[in-house]
Order: structure tokens, then sequence, then C-alpha cells
């Protein structure tokens, strides 16, 4: 007899979100996470004696208001506090700020570009737009266009209702955004250099594509889903950092009955008579379940925990062909004082928002041109927020912590990592803040430097991609992570995925979490 009805593999906020659906809907769940901590990439920890860090995931935007009201996350102690500006300084010293505050970035828009602040609100609109039409398809199991089975028909149908409800000229953008590169689309709307960078900006976090890629546009767009209270584009920091996420989904999920257990790494599926009836633990503990839902990435999942020769050929090779190419990395620091930037000195409010490192389109593509040849961008993307001035807990008193999204470094660095070039690489991003902020280095009491190879080896992620596996057109939507296995079930039967190489893909989100539970319990019935 099953121990269960679900076995959860993966501690990650994805695999709580589903194992937090199954248990309200009345399954006996248990989730199996490797580390001594759950939340995979989305965890919270004291880094430095008093100095407390979101280590990997830093902002909150993804997160699906309908987990938030399903779970009652706010009365398990979620907090987003919000972060209301992103400013880009430029190097003559000058910058460009955007705000909350709707008259005032106007007018920071206008001191640069009347033009710019004229199709402002235009753009805002239509990506508001935008937003709302793809909104639906992030909470359904993307149909199979090759599949005359009922559902998968109704779900085209679904589809093509919703677009068909667009109208003539935002279909035609829609279509634009899906298949433009993110610099090509902005330059239809803006001028402004800085505005253009720090925009397209958003459509390569996660990939390994250029501003100037096919694509990214889209990868813009899945950002500006971002929706906090009901306000899309909207990014807070969880109070905590992201840690109080995963912690709060994990309240939900024992209230409803799951278990968790931690520091329970899974060696492998139990596989018996092509069915998954169980896992296997790295101790040699078996334990059987009616069914199992990893929220491990695809490659992890099949190629590792289950094994190609449980797959059909064609299955194994897709899955080996799936793109990760790690190109995000992290750099957190501890400081004795706040970070002076040039452009706007002093402790303002730009310092409780986001700064970002992004003067042109030309300096983030020459920043890829880098990581194409193996190398780490020599003066890289850098999205900057420092938790500390929003929750000052972060942090002892007078002090703070700054967190660095770096971007680009390559998970296949010329030669490998080594100590060295980790070493390097915190270097380059320290350098290229203190072109903006003088003070930074000698405000540095810690620093912690993160690569994509330490993300795979802290995290379990397969080279270290944030949304285990790229955003990129041929790996959205119905063809995520394999065509025709894009629903949560896979060719072994009473096995699940549920992890953010599933549809709708990475980023603090849950979606893969709900919808797989979703499939589940569709199947169930």
């Amino acid at each position: 007899m099953a121990d269960y009805d679900a076995l959860v593999i993966g501690g990650g906020h994805n695999g709580l979100v589903c194992a937090a659906y199954l248990a309200r809907a009345g399954k006996r769940v248990l989730v199996l996470e490797r580390r001594e901590i759950v939340g995979g990439a989305a965890m919270s920890e004291e880094v430095f004696p008093g100095f407390r860090f979101s280590v990997f995931s830093y902002v909150v935007s993804l997160l699906r208001p309908e987990i938030i009201r399903d779970l009652d996350l706010p009365r398990h102690g979620l907090h987003i506090l919000p972060l209301e500006s992103t400013v880009t300084p430029l190097a003559n010293g000058d910058y460009l700020g955007q705000w909350s505050d709707h008259d005032q970035n106007r007018r920071e828009l206008a001191r640069h570009s009347l033009r710019d602040a004229e199709a402002y609100d235009e753009f805002g609109r239509l990506m508001y737009q935008m937003a709302r039409a793809v909104k639906p398809f992030l909470s359904m199991a993307p149909p199979d266009p090759a599949s005359l089975a009922p559902r998968d028909l109704l779900g085209m149908v679904r589809i093509a209702k919703q677009l068909r409800g667009l109208g003539g000229d935002r279909f035609h953008a829609l279509h634009k955004l899906l298949t433009m590169s993110a610099a090509d689309y902005l330059d239809e709307w803006f001028e402004t250099e800085a505005l253009k960078a720090t925009k397209s900006a958003s459509g390569i976090i996660g990939t390994f594509l250029g501003p100037r890629s096919p694509g990214t546009a889209y990868v813009l767009l899945h950002h500006y889903m971002g929706e906090i209270d009901g306000v899309f584009r909207a990014w807070g920091f969880a109070k905590g950092g992201n840690g109080s996420v995963s912690a709060a989904i994990a309240a939900a999920a024992r209230e409803h009955g799951a278990e968790i257990r931690t520091n329970a790494p899974v060696a492998k599926v139990l596989i018996e008579n092509g069915r998954a009836t169980g896992a296997v633990l790295e101790n040699g503990d078996e334990i059987r379940a009616k069914l199992v839902v990893s929220s491990a990435d695809p490659r992890r999942t099949f190629m590792q925990l289950v094994g190609p020769e449980h797959l059909p050929d064609e299955f194994a090779q897709a899955i080996r062909n799936f793109k990760f190419r790690g190109s995000s990395g992290k750099v957190n620091l501890a400081l004795s004082e706040l970070p002076n930037f040039t452009c706007l000195p002093g402790a303002g409010p730009h310092l409780r928002g986001a700064i970002s490192i992004s003067p042109s389109i030309d300096y983030l593509e020459r920043a890829y041109d880098d990581a194409k040849y193996g190398e780490v961008s020599r003066r890289p993307y850098m999205d900057i927020v420092i938790p500390s001035m929003i929750d000052p807990s972060m942090a002892p008193p007078g002090k703070h912590v700054m967190s660095i999204f770096v971007q680009y470094v390559p998970y296949k660095v010329n030669g490998g990592w080594t100590d060295a070039k980790r070493e390097a690489f915190g270097d380059a991003v320290i350098d290229t803040v203190a072109e903006y902020a003088p003070n930074i280095k000698s405000a540095i009491l810690h620093r912690q430097v993160i690569t994509p190879a330490d993300i795979e080896r802290i995290v379990g992620i397969s080279e270290g991609n944030i949304f285990h596996g790229e955003l990129a057109l041929e790996q959205m939507f119905f063809l995520r992570p394999v065509p025709g296995w894009a629903q949560y079930a896979t060719p072994v039967d009473g096995l699940y995925q549920c992890g953010s190489g599933t549809h709708p893909g990475g980023g603090v989100m849950g979606a893969s979490g709900r919808n797989a539970a979703m499939a589940i319990l569709k199947a169930s019935r």
C-alpha cells in the first residue's frame, strides 16, 4: 500500500505550491527537500553574522495573485513591500529615473525627451493590455496543437477566442512582442538610450540572448506581468527576503496537512512496470506513493532521477536538447554605509528602489558579446537593490545589505570556473559599481559571489539557469519542455512535473506548481 497519495520531489516554491493545493484537496502529501531549508532558489540566509540575504532570487512581482489568495499567504507571514522606482545612472553624471508617481515620472522622461514622455503613457497602456491578454494563458495547461483529443481542441478554441477578442491592432502588437527583439521593439517607441536599455534588460533576464536577439520582446512582456495588489508591472521585496515567500507557502501546505521533510535528497524515482510508485532516498530509504511530482528541472528529473532507459527515445533526446545555458550570477554585499551614487548623492528615495546599470543598448550588447565567447562580461548589466533600506531587519543597525543581479555570467566559462575566476567576476562587478558609486569599495565588509556553477551545486538547478531552462521562443507554451508533454504529465505513468521548466516558466511565480496540481486533481477525478 502506498504511504502517500502524492510525493513531491523538491521543496522549491513551485513544489511547495503544488503540495499545498494537493493537500488542500484532501490528498496525503509528502515533500522531500534535499537541503536543510525549503525554498530552492527562493530562500533567505544569514550569510554573514547579522546580515540576511535573499541569496539567489531577490524580488517579488510574478507571484500569482490567485495563489496568494487561495493559500492565504499574508496570514502565513507574507508581506510584500513595494519597490517604487528604477534609477539608471549615466556615464556623464546624469541619470534616468522611473518613478511610481505618474506626474513625477512624466516630468523625468520629458527632461530627457518630450517625445518619449508623450509615448510612454501609450506604451504603458498597450503593455498593460498585452499582459492582460496573456495572463489567462499563465493558468492553463497548454493544449497540444498537433492533437485531436477533445481537451486539446477545446483549449485551442479557447485560445482562438481570446486572441480574436484582442482586435486587429492589439493582435498585431502581440505578434510583434512574440517575435521581435526587445531592442527593435523599443526602438519603435522611444529615442532615449537609457530608457530603451533599461526596459530591454527585462527581456534578457534568464536567457543567453542579447537585447537584439529575436524573442526577447516576449521575455520583456513576461516580466511586465508582475502584479502586486492588482497593479501590473509592480515589483516588490518580501519582508525578510524571498525565503519568507517559500516559508509562507510551506506554512500553508502544512496547515492543509502536507508533510515536509528536509535533508532528504532523492537518488531516483522508483519505477515498477512502467509506473512511478515512489522514490529512493540517497540513504537507501524507499517511500511509496500513488503518484510522484518532480519540481526539479527537466534534465535532473528525466536524465538523473528517472533515467533515459525508462523514457521513449524521442522524448529523452528532446530533453537532452532542452537549452539551459545559465547566464546570471549574484554578488551579495554587506556594507558599512550606503553607496553614494554620483548622479544622486545621499540617502534619497532612489535607494529604496532598484538601480539598473544599463545605460544603453550597445552597453548590454557588448556585455552579451563577452559571454558569447565564454567570458564574464567585463562591464555587465546589473540590477541592484538595497533590501535593508526597505526592511531594516536585513542588516544590523547602521549597516546595509546590497543585492546585485548580474548578467552575463556564462555557466560554461573558458577554462572552467575556479576560485580565482569567481573572485575576478566579483571584482568586475564591484569595479563597475564604483564607476557610479565611488565609495562602494571602502564600504564593503563582506561579499558573496555566486556563479551559475554555484547555483547548480547548491540548489541543484542544471547549469544554474534561474528559469529551469531558457525562456526562448522554441521553449515556451506547448513546447515547454517537450512538444506533446507540456501538460505536466510525463511519458512515465504516475509521474508529473511542476517546476519552472514547465509552462509558464520561471521567476518566483508559482504558476507551474499550481497548474500541475490542477492537472493532477483533474486527472484523479
